[in-house]
């Protein structure tokens, strides 16, 4: 894992986190598999509760999928924090994993994603996407998630690991909080649309 990327989850970590470190919050680390370094450690509290999650088994996977786009073992609003980084340019269905994540994530809780909007093609099986701030905060509303903060490392920060080539993107966002009629209405709505989304995603796989 690049300097870039690690520093920018300390940095959420201390901002949006500190101060709460006695508190039971429940983390859940998408696309966690540790390949050359994982977020671990930034989120080794005592009271917390660590979970990573990925494709498949491996190290620092604590959830396996049983499909890219199968989160049916995670129960809704089942986390306080939900993080990522340098994973969602390997997703091919991004718009189906966001709604996801949103899922699983309480309302009022914190969303932090990191993800290159340059660099070179790294396959990892698959390299698709690059990422803007608009195209974070598009994300964003459409997963109906308040945006906090989002920007671009544009210029180079002299990480000394090449970090500089990935000018990455930062987002922060928070689930909504809801009325219990706006919350059903949320829930049947994104129910609807990851059903239809995941049946595309089968249909184009099986091409």
């Amino acid at each position: 894992m690049h300097k870039s990327s690690y520093q920018k989850m300390e940095w959420f970590r201390r901002r949006y986190l500190g101060g709460r470190e006695a508190e039971a919050l429940r983390i859940l680390d998408v696309g966690s598999q540790d390949v050359n370094g994982s977020y671990r450690p930034i989120f080794d509290g005592e009271a917390w509760t660590y979970h990573g999650l990925d494709m498949a088994p491996g190290p620092n996977v604590d959830i396996p999928l049983a499909g890219p786009y199968d989160w049916s073992r995670i129960p809704t609003s089942a986390y306080d924090v939900v993080v990522t980084g340098q994973a969602l340019e390997h997703v091919e269905y991004f718009w189906i994993t966001i709604l996801e994540m949103a899922r699983v994530l309480r309302p009022g809780g914190l969303l932090c994603a990191i993800a290159p909007s340059g660099g070179f093609e790294h396959r990892y099986p698959v390299d698709c996407w690059r990422y803007y701030p608009d195209g974070f905060r598009a994300l964003a509303r459409w997963a109906l998630l308040d945006v906090l903060e989002c920007s671009t490392e544009w210029e180079p920060a002299g990480y000394g690991d090449g970090s500089e080539a990935w000018k990455d993107t930062l987002l922060v966002a928070t689930r909504r909080r809801r009325t219990a009629g706006r919350a059903f209405r949320h829930r049947l709505r994104q129910a609807l649309l990851l059903m239809l989304l995941r049946r595309a995603a089968r249909r184009a796989d099986r091409r």
